[in-house]
């Protein structure tokens, strides 16, 4: 699943969005696209837990296109 997050804007970021994600899946592969604000999830978790837990971090994701 990619979500694009306007407001991940420095490698801070990047890690608190890696954080949020391994808190409902520690086995999730996270690929953060920094310059495109783009994060890549393979997780076992559906889509929706995913985003909730980078609401409550702070973010706005939005599926990416």
């Amino acid at each position: 699943m990619q979500f694009q997050i306007d407001n991940m804007t420095c490698g801070g970021c990047a890690r608190s969005v890696t954080k949020a994600i391994h808190s409902v899946d520690p086995q999730a592969k996270v690929d953060i696209d920094l310059p495109h604000k783009r994060v890549t999830v393979e997780s076992g978790v559906d889509r929706s837990a995913v985003a909730s837990v980078l609401v409550d971090a702070g973010f706005s994701p939005r599926p990416a296109a």
